[in-house]
């Protein structure tokens, strides 16, 4: 009991430290940050905690730079900008001063992981590759973000690049870096299956903004969609979103480059409305398409199969006497959900059926176009013995006299009708 009292008090006591130095740093809103350097390391030498640490940089860091601030940053971006443009001091000094301030920033960090959040150190990166810090601070900055990605909200990864030589509007090197960098984790049993799924739904909804960008090549695309593990999506229905959207931002690439983007779609995780929109998307390669309609058949007829056989196990006559335990009868929810089930299976039968006949009659008719034409074709007739030969002539027309009129052929005519030719009497003359 003891133990637990001095824990208890112990918890109250940094708590409430925490909450006097913040107020403290409320009101002292223009302190010099070597003098904050000296202030934290004595608070360190107290015994706070790390996360309440990483809430007093936090909160002292959104005082000096409205950009680290989460609510209303763009205004307060605007404000900083304007007063920047009024005060006396030149851009080239407080661009100085603010890069000094970020790297002091960083390296005060505790060391401790999920002790700062991580939007707040995506908003410190942001600022921090606009004022060019070394390449030393930056990569601490990564690793940390890399260690909480899957905490990571879409607008603040969105961070704009600031390089010149880079065509795109938005860093996209920076976020396969970080991906590359949490799956390295994830490799480790660092991280579990639902911080990946998380990390595969954030850089599925990144990828179908920055696909916008025309700028953006195919290999970025690429090399940022295929850096997950087919097991860390849950369904492909993000990443079909994403291909669709950079796929209408280039309408130019090549049918083998679409063929390329397509097969990082696995279609037998698509849902049925992707899977439907899929088969109408005219902007997807006709491979693509056949092999969404044929996985979605195989589904349903799978489902159909496995509600046959459910049915057949529910009815008497399905338990040939093995099973004695008494059948529970459905309810009205549930009788009214299975006819719902099944209708909507008959109607995305339908449509699949119609859908196949209607591309299976366009390629007859494209094989048509190909024949040509004339189209050449011979006559048959049965001979005596069973067997198939063929003739070059008419027999209506020799039949009735019209054709042309020889010994050899009134005596292939006769031989082909069966008749048997009269003996013709040797004549003197």
């Amino acid at each position: 009991m003891k133990k637990q009292c001095c824990k208890e008090s112990e918890t109250n006591q940094n708590q409430q430290l925490s909450l006097d130095y913040c107020c403290w740093f409320e009101d002292a809103c223009i302190l010099d940050m070597d003098y904050f350097v000296k202030t934290l390391s004595n608070i360190k030498q107290k015994g706070i905690r790390a996360d309440l640490i990483g809430s007093i940089i936090t909160h002292y860091a959104s005082k000096w730079l409205p950009d680290l601030e989460a609510s209303n940053a763009s205004a307060n971006a605007n404000a900083n900008a304007s007063s920047n443009a009024n005060s006396p001091e030149s851009a080239t000094k407080s661009w100085m001063k603010k890069r000094f301030f970020v790297e002091t920033l960083i390296s005060v960090l505790p060391p401790d992981k999920d002790s700062i959040p991580c939007n707040f150190l995506l908003r410190l990166l942001r600022t921090a590759n606009m004022v060019s810090v070394e390449a030393t601070y930056r990569a601490e900055l990564e690793n940390r973000i890399s260690w909480q990605l899957d905490q990571a909200s879409l607008k603040e990864l969105m961070i704009p690049s600031f390089s010149h030589t880079c065509g795109t509007l938005l860093d996209v090197e920076l976020v396969i870096r970080l991906v590359k960098r949490f799956l390295n984790l994830d490799q480790d049993g660092s991280k579990t299956g639902a911080a990946l799924v998380k990390v595969a739904k954030l850089v599925d909804c990144y990828l179908a903004e920055v696909g916008l960008d025309s700028n953006l090549s195919l290999s970025q695309f690429v090399s940022l969609a295929a850096a997950l593990p087919s097991h860390a999506r849950a369904t492909d229905d993000g990443l079909y979103r994403a291909i669709d959207t950079y796929l209408k931002a280039h309408p130019s690439i090549s049918k083998q480059e679409r063929k390329g983007l397509c097969r990082l779609i696995d279609s037998r995780k698509l849902t049925p409305e992707a899977s439907l929109h899929a088969a109408q998307n005219e902007r997807l390669p006709v491979r693509a398409v056949i092999q969404v309609l044929f996985t979605e058949q195989t589904k349903l007829n799978r489902h159909i199969d496995w509600s046959a056989s459910f049915s057949s196990l529910r009815s008497p006559s399905g338990y040939h006497g093995v099973l004695d335990t008494p059948e529970r009868s459905l309810s009205k929810r549930e009788m009214n959900a299975q006819q719902m089930e099944i209708k909507k299976l008959k109607e995305d039968v339908y449509r699949l059926q119609s859908q196949c006949n209607a591309m299976q009659a366009q390629m007859e008719k494209m094989a048509e176009k190909k024949k040509g034409f004339f189209k050449w074709k011979k006559l048959g007739f049965s001979k005596s013995n069973g067997e198939t030969g063929n003739v070059e002539i008419n027999e209506t027309q020799t039949e009735f006299g019209f054709g042309t009129q020889t010994p050899m052929v009134m005596k292939n005519s006769i031989v082909v009708k069966g008749r048997t030719p009269q003996n013709w009497r040797k004549s003197l003359s």
